[in-house]
């Protein structure tokens, strides 16, 4: 009997494998635990969202973080994911020198309609282990944002977070980084998903 296993990869080895064009830059790839993940694709109400969100953080953050858009955020030496939107800490070379890594975050989003299941069950896991403190889910499946905050580790060594909140899209949202800061969901919600 043969046994084999699959390779995984450290992000050295992943970047290597996209400078020498292993990847077309129409492939939606990701690392996730040492595995090459493909994105499913996106459908409407997931980019029509992720335009307004970004549309309204801009606004509200002005210049007090930097917001990026489906860019990589390195989560560990194996984990190298491209969440939809991050709010992350100013930095004076705007991360020329690196990715942004778990210091550097201060809120990373997802936007789920086929992948809901996959943004809820791996990477809010790789995400708390990380020790992410606030992470949204915006569901477009029940139509309304999952905020979860309080990473933690339980009993058998699975990561989760300890709160998990239902905004509906016709409320209003306090940014956890930014308290003073209030993101109307009326206007990231698309309006006919309102």
């Amino acid at each position: 009997m043969t046994i084999t296993t699959a390779k995984r990869f450290t992000i050295t080895e992943y970047d290597r494998l996209a400078e020498l064009g292993f990847f077309s830059e129409d492939d939606r790839v990701e690392l996730i635990k040492g595995e090459i993940i493909y994105m499913v694709a996106k459908g409407k109400a997931h980019s029509t969202l992720n335009r307004r969100l970004i549309r309204e953080l801009s606004i509200l953050l002005s210049t007090r973080a930097t917001l990026q858009s489906q860019d990589p955020v390195i989560i560990s030496t194996d984990s190298e994911p491209e969440p939809d939107v991050a709010i992350l800490q100013n930095r004076a070379d705007d991360y020329l020198s690196t990715h942004p890594c778990p210091s550097d975050i201060l809120l990373l989003i997802e936007i789920a309609d086929f992948s809901l299941k996959y943004d809820q069950e791996v990477k809010l896991p790789l995400y708390a282990e990380a020790g992410i403190a606030d992470y949204w889910i915006f569901n477009l499946v029940a139509n309304y944002l999952e905020y979860y905050s309080e990473p933690y580790q339980d009993l058998q060594g699975k990561f989760g977070y300890r709160k998990k909140v239902i905004f509906l899209p016709n409320e209003s949202v306090n940014l956890p980084c930014f308290p003073d800061l209030v993101l109307d969901l009326s206007k990231v919600f698309p309006q006919k998903m309102q």
